[in-house]
């Protein structure tokens, strides 16, 4: 009870501040008392790879109170400048994993992102409600595609016949095992997740800081989920980073490298949580005789 009491006094000193914003990617130093990046992480995906615990056995090499923020399902004109604004001002850098028909509509958030200094990654282009396992492999890696294009052509201002960014998550973590080898042989890294906020579901911003916190306290640190097109999660980040800062967790980001990424492994007993989730929600709907598939809120809430 005492840490969440904390944690919702963090909430309620912490404002969403504007933040002052960098021109291009030129280092700057952080302000006293921000909670910085505190290293950054080269990827390499040379022949491909998997991680993020929720879904592969194995993850990235992240320290202990460690921690990778990734955003899904955005840009979001309504909710993606206030989670710039939040990451500003602590001076943290983070992961945005695009949707292709959002980046092709807000192309100038897009670009902001990638002035600020985050890295972009790709979120299939149409995010299908059925996810992409329920396409056939050919639509499913031509709506990958499109979305890469989208993206980049958004963010850079062209596009070329391969990811400037090789750095893609399935909507839903819906894989299958012919798309992960089309993506391994254009290598292309496939981000999981090592925990979520659940910020699919409606709650208010001092519910999702408690349940993110609590979960960060358990796997101390990892790959966090989290949705820059939420509401809430853009009320909530502004206390969510001064409480990472006041409880000791440091930021990793992630940037792509050479050759081969070091991996650690899971721990004994793993499963894969979203693939038991995914089966019981393709199970169900298929009992009641009707398509599509799992929906956004079953699995993640549009990730």
């Amino acid at each position: 009870m005492q840490r969440l009491s904390v944690l919702f006094a963090v909430l309620i000193a912490c404002g969403n501040g504007a933040a002052s914003h960098s021109e291009g990617n030129a280092p700057r130093a952080c302000p006293a008392g921000t909670l910085g990046t505190s290293r950054v992480l080269e990827i390499g995906a040379q022949g491909g790879l998997e991680v993020g615990f929720k879904t592969y056995p194995r993850s990235l090499p992240l320290g202990d109170h460690e921690v990778v923020l990734t955003f899904d399902d955005g840009p979001d004109a309504a909710t993606t400048p206030a989670v710039l604004d939040a990451l500003a001002a602590q001076c943290v850098k983070a992961t945005f994993f695009l949707i292709g028909r959002n980046a092709q509509a807000n192309p100038r958030i897009a670009r902001r992102e990638l002035a600020e200094g985050h890295t972009i990654g790709h979120h299939s282009f149409s995010h299908p409600a059925i996810t992409l396992r329920r396409l056939s492999t050919a639509a499913a890696e031509a709506d990958i595609d499109k979305g890469m294009k989208a993206d980049d052509l958004a963010a850079y201002g062209r596009a070329g016949p391969e990811p400037r960014v090789p750095f893609f998550r399935y909507p839903g973590f819906a894989d299958t095992p012919e798309v992960n080898r089309w993506l391994a042989a254009r290598n292309i890294a496939i981000f999981g997740a090592d925990l979520w906020a659940s910020d699919w579901q409606d709650m208010t911003p001092q519910v999702e800081l408690a349940l993110i916190m609590a979960r960060l306290e358990r796997t101390k640190g990892g790959i966090v989920l989290l949705h820059d097109s939420r509401g809430q999660t853009a009320a909530m980040l502004p206390a969510f980073l001064a409480a990472l800062k006041a409880q000791g967790f440091k930021i990793v980001h992630i940037v792509p490298g050479p050759g081969n990424a070091d991996t650690r492994p899971a721990p004994t007993g793993w499963t894969s949580e979203t693939e038991r989730i995914i089966t019981e929600v393709f199970q169900r709907e298929d009992g009641k005789a009707r398509r599509p598939g799992p929906t956004n809120r079953d699995l993640r809430g549009g990730t």
